[in-house]
């Protein structure tokens, strides 16, 4: 009999390193990573692109009901579709992040994208990271956990992948957009932020990323 495949919950604020951590977990299990807010990205990168305000919930839910998000992979891992249109490159901006926080308030979108999300990761063998995978997609996860470092080392972080891919960004406004985030997210009506009674908590303000990785893998170890 083989070994069980696993729902794997990662939930977490914006910039804790969730999609680097989930991304080598995956791997290191030969399990399919799913990055959930690329999902939201993807709507709000359409939301941006039509002028449609996060804030209508009528139009937000119009806009859901003839757009089709889609994930498919390659060699460099997950890549996100809106209406067959590649903008796995496009949704990765700060502004795209802001988006994908303000159209995740809305009832519709989280609807839309919540039954994708559970088709994706039905037959295990998933790593999913998101704010409300552990809460909301999957509350009966095989293994949750809170991913979390301070604003000021989360923003540190942020700027240093924006600055590697030649993005012109400062530091400051980088910081206090994931403060804004934060507050957003953990605030909204609908599925807010928060920490799953079960999840297992790592701040890893002071932590390597092979230091997550190991107090993660002993954790799905145990429970596989």
């Amino acid at each position: 009999m083989g070994t069980k495949k696993l729902v794997i919950a990662i939930d977490g604020p914006s910039g804790a390193g969730k999609s680097t951590i989930a991304k080598l977990i995956a791997r290191g299990l030969g399990y399919t990573y799913i990055d959930t807010g690329a999902m939201y990205r993807a709507i709000g990168w359409k939301a941006k692109l039509e002028g449609v305000d996060p804030r209508d919930e009528r139009a937000l839910a119009e806009l859901c009901i003839r757009t089709e998000v889609t994930i498919g992979y390659d060699a460099d891992g997950q890549r996100v579709y809106v209406d067959g249109r590649d903008v796995t490159g496009e949704i990765r901006t700060p502004e795209m992040g802001m988006m994908a926080s303000a159209v995740s308030a809305s009832p519709s979108v989280r609807a839309r994208l919540l039954t994708l999300q559970r088709n994706l990761g039905a037959n295990g063998g998933v790593v999913m990271d998101g704010r409300d995978i552990g809460t909301v997609v999957f509350p009966r996860a095989d293994a949750k956990f809170y991913l979390d470092a301070s604003p000021e080392e989360r923003g540190r972080r942020r700027y240093a992948e924006l600055k590697a891919k030649g993005m012109s960004v400062e530091l400051a406004p980088i910081t206090e957009e994931i403060r804004a985030r934060d507050l957003q997210d953990s605030n909204r009506e609908h599925a807010p932020l928060r920490r799953a009674a079960d999840a297992e908590y790592i701040d890893s303000s002071a932590m390597t990323i092979e230091e997550v990785v190991q107090t993660i893998l002993r954790t799905i170890t145990r429970k596989q």
